[in-house]
């Protein structure tokens, strides 16, 4: 097995005021692991200044949430609607967050097998360990210039976590090029990249 770690996106302290955190926070608490958000249709309570940065840093009002046992417990009641809106929903309310690229980072990743039998496994910066696999996908997005391509993998529902760019350049030597694709196979899956003249650096 080999393992990289990439160092995480520290989550953080925020002072709880105004009663939509307060009681968010309180109702989340309740809750032990990721919760069956699927299965909820509460009131829309409009928007709450929260956002979620590039990097996985979690922000209240402009200041950074530094503690991250409120930031994992935040993550477990994240929802994403179909119209691509984040959403932190608990059984009585649903409160709209910002988020500038997806929700989580995958800071760590281990390698288990070899040829068809590989499996890659990530953790995020909030905790989830996910194997990629059918439903849990690697999908590159183009990035800016110096990003080249950039990884998501879907964690759960349709909440994904971009890989950190340590992990990509660990990924690389696993590459492999199948006919005209270049792509990556884990869990017996053929992760497509892209085409083999196109793919010129991640």
């Amino acid at each position: 097995m080999s393992v990289t770690k990439q160092g995480e996106t520290k989550a953080g302290d925020v002072s709880a005021q105004g009663s939509a955190l307060d009681g968010l926070i309180e109702r989340a608490g309740k809750l032990r692991g990721p919760a069956p958000v699927h299965l909820w249709n509460p009131a829309d309570c409009g928007v709450i200044d929260i956002r979620i940065d590039r990097q996985g840093g979690w922000h209240h009002e402009g200041r950074p949430i530094l503690r991250e046992a409120l930031v994992r417990l935040f993550a477990t009641v994240l929802r994403r609607e179909p119209d691509g809106s984040y959403v932190l929903v608990t059984p009585a309310e649903k409160l709209t967050i910002a988020v500038e690229d997806v929700p989580f980072i995958a800071v760590e990743m281990a390698i288990e097998g070899e040829g068809d039998a590989r499996k890659l496994i990530l953790r995020t910066n909030v905790g989830d360990l996910v194997v990629v696999d059918a439903a849990h996908p690697l999908r590159i997005a183009p990035g800016a210039a110096r990003d080249g391509l950039v990884p998501y993998v879907r964690v759960r529902g349709g909440l994904e976590a971009r890989l950190a760019r340590p992990l990509v350049h660990e990924l690389a030597p696993h590459f492999e090029q199948r006919g005209e694709e270049i792509g990556l196979v884990s869990s017996g899956h053929f992760f497509v990249i892209g085409r083999a003249e196109a793919v010129v650096t991640l």
